[in-house]
């Protein structure tokens, strides 16, 4: 959601609905594998799902890194001129979903206690998926509005690289933590 509202802060409205709309159909995209028994594949070809994970953290830390650099290179005098909409958001938006390596741990960990192995289970998987993209949906609305919110403090250009560090700073905070987390001492 930081990248949502990241992309309403930077890009507009338009650009967090985009990012939103992307990061479902990633979403979507873990869904259906669970369908598949994502669990099952996860155990079958760990490595791949470690290279998807590792994917993941790069891609975060890289969002996080580009931000920081914005806000060094920003304008110093006075607002920046109107940002228009990003045409990868959505792009942007469903890789930031696919690479996360906490929707496989959502998915394989969250999932199967809420699925009844006696019934049809991908009817299952289907209204368990509805559900939590309505409400994703609605969390993301909330983080839009705040992103056009903070947009409006950003007309500063301290305020906005300040924002923008923080933004970055917070981006790769969650990769570091993502990846710890993932790999433990390995690391």
């Amino acid at each position: 959601m930081m990248f949502v509202m990241g992309q309403a802060i930077w890009r507009g409205p338009r650009s967090g609905w985009a990012a939103l709309s992307g990061m479902q159909i990633g979403y979507i995209v873990w869904w259906v594998a669970a369908a598949f028994g994502l669990g099952t594949l996860a155990r079958a070809y760990p490595l791949a799902f470690r290279l998807l994970a590792i994917a993941g953290v790069v891609y975060l830390a890289w969002l996080g890194a580009r931000a920081i650099w914005h806000s060094f290179h920003a304008s110093e005098e006075g607002p920046e001129p109107a940002r228009r909409p990003s045409t990868h958001a959505f792009r942007d938006g469903i890789a930031v979903a696919i690479g996360n390596p906490k929707s496989l741990v959502y998915m394989v960990a969250i999932i199967p206690p809420f699925v009844d192995p006696e019934l049809p289970v991908g009817w299952q998987i289907v209204t368990l998926a509805l559900i939590a993209l309505v409400l994703d949906l609605i969390v993301g609305w909330m983080y839009i509005s705040a992103g056009k919110q903070l947009a409006r403090a950003m007309e500063r250009a301290a305020t906005r690289r300040g924002i923008d560090r923080g933004i970055g700073c917070v981006f790769i905070l969650i990769a570091l933590a993502i990846a710890v987390d993932l790999y433990g001492t390995q690391l």
